[in-house]
């Protein structure tokens, strides 16, 4: 059994921000990670950079920027937090104590980029790497805290709650309560129960319940399901963002090629040379909001039969800005394949990149569960409304998790030593419970599952939804979880099944929510 006063699950950009504050305060912080490889995460293949303020730009600005690339579903509360506390964020905490080296321009100043439905160039970044960067000097300030202890290869599989893990058969009128989870240590395959005062769930999105998508493959929506198992208030699951601009090769996994591009001047066209934007958006052509160009490149893709267009960079290198230097990140990994971004347009493909929705909380990432918290991906707190401006996600995960640290301090006046795990916790919480668990999973039929769930998603609640698609996908995927469920509780715990079983429950709640609502908005679009 392990203790701490605040575990922290996950360890991107807002699990890291919350650690380091957290731990600065005085807090005893446990920081898990699922991967072997603590960097790990959405954080870290996060190209085009994090939102701050430009010239002639303001917080209103910013804030009315947000709203309208929400598309009327946004959290004005949230969206006002995030357009003023955020580029203070980014000063004081990225750029004056971290140090984070963003590009700087000709000039020396900050070189601040323009991109979809932004009204302002204020985007900074390192290269095309920027969240590599920001993870890099993130996990360089948690090997420095002292009061952080970091648990790598770890899966949180359950949260564990009063009211249904607690051997006290009273406990199920007690409000739901978080005091940790069960989590499986991937190297030794034994549950590990860590017990905790405040739970911080950090796990990021769902891009891997689908089959094309730029997320790695840890990022399944596994925090998700333990929220939703728990009770938590799940909100605006049927938003999900397709990033318009995925690498299409059929021997590589799908790779973001950056916004940042097509705000350098990049255009797409299809296959027969033509530049089809102006078609779908006459105002913002290939600067349109996300759903739009997702959709545009979605139905020119079938109005062609074809399973990819292409990114057109000649309009980047007649600005006399060198595409090699600007994107190397995109311009090394591409060349792998034999093409060369410096003359050659890029073949590239929707895939599945943010979730708007997620666990409903509040300005300070509380759940409606005691002593549970979510931040950054994982978490809903209204921002992205319907669609994500871009590069606010970076900036989110930032704010909430330094928001959330805040409020155990001091919104609920909680110092170091009075935060403790309550006195039942010990007497009440078992150990994980494995009788029973006697079957080996089959790798045959979980890879099988995986790719039915993944498929199905794609095609029946993905870009483009209709009733009947999303009619098959629920039947489909209820029969896929009931079989799931009942090799669950004979089968010896793994990985592959653990995110399975999350995966499904997920989507399911996705499908519910689309279903639920017949109104196209941002990036959840019907048709008849």
């Amino acid at each position: 059994m392990i203790e701490t006063q605040v575990l922290i699950i996950g360890s991107g950009i807002s699990g890291c921000s919350s650690a380091i504050h957290l731990a600065r305060m005085g807090y005893q912080v446990l920081l898990m990670s699922s991967s072997n490889d603590p960097m790990e995460s959405s954080t870290r293949y996060a190209q085009g950079g994090i939102v701050t303020l430009g010239t002639k730009d303001s917080r209103k600005i910013l804030y009315q920027d947000i709203l309208r690339a929400g598309d009327g579903l946004c959290n004005p509360v949230a969206a006002k937090i995030l357009s003023e506390e955020g580029p203070l964020y980014v000063k004081e905490f990225l750029i004056d104590d971290l140090g984070i080296p963003f590009s700087l321009s000709r000039k020396g100043v900050f070189d601040v980029t323009m991109e979809a439905a932004h009204s302002r160039r204020r985007i900074l970044h390192v290269a095309d790497a920027t969240g590599l960067s920001i993870e890099e000097y993130l996990m360089n300030a948690i090997r420095k805290e002292k009061n952080i202890t970091f648990l790598k290869g770890r899966l949180a599989v359950d949260l564990i709650t009063r009211s249904h893990h607690s051997i006290n058969p009273l406990a199920v009128y007690e409000d739901p309560t978080v005091v940790g989870v069960y989590a499986l240590n991937r190297k030794s395959r034994q549950m590990e129960t860590i017990l905790a005062a405040k739970t911080i769930l950090a796990t990021g999105g769902i891009g891997h319940i689908y089959l094309h998508t730029t997320n790695p493959s840890c990022i399944r929506g596994d925090g998700l399901g333990m929220a939703y198992r728990a009770n938590a208030r799940l909100l605006n699951m049927e938003y999900i963002q397709f990033h318009p601009t995925a690498f299409f090769h059929r021997d590589s996994e799908r790779f973001l090629i950056s916004e940042s591009v097509r705000g350098e001047g990049a255009k797409l066209m299809n296959r027969a040379g033509q530049y089809f934007m102006k078609d779908y958006d006459t105002e913002m052509e290939d600067l349109a909001p996300r759903d739009v160009v997702a959709r545009a490149i979605h139905e020119e893709m079938l109005r062609q039969s074809d399973d990819h267009v292409y990114l057109d960079l000649s309009f980047i290198r007649k600005k006399g800005i060198d595409i090699a230097q600007r994107f190397p990140t995109i311009h090394e990994r591409i060349l792998q394949y034999g093409i060369d971004i410096t003359k050659d347009p890029i073949p590239v493909v929707p895939a599945a990149h943010y979730f708007c929705g997620g666990i409903k909380v509040d300005e300070w990432g509380c759940t409606n569960i005691n002593n549970l918290y979510a931040i950054g991906e994982v978490s809903c707190t209204g921002l992205h409304g319907a669609n994500r401006l871009a590069s606010t996600s970076l900036l989110e995960g930032l704010v909430w998790g330094i928001r959330s640290a805040k409020h155990i301090r001091e919104t609920n006046g909680i110092t170091p030593a009075k935060l403790k795990i309550p006195q039942w916790v010990r007497s009440e919480i078992p150990p994980w419970q494995e009788e029973g668990l006697i079957e080996e999973t089959d790798p045959a039929l979980i890879i099988q599952d995986w790719n039915t769930l993944r498929t199905t998603m794609w095609n029946y609640a993905g870009i483009v939804r209709s009733q009947k698609r999303l009619e098959r996908a629920h039947s489909d995927l209820e029969y896929l979880m009931h079989r799931v469920e009942r090799f669950y509780k004979t089968t010896k715990l793994t990985d592959s099944l653990i995110g399975l079983r999350n995966s499904i429950q997920v989507s399911i709640q996705i499908i519910r929510s689309a279903l639920r609502n017949p109104v196209s908005r941002g990036c959840h679009f019907r048709k008849s």
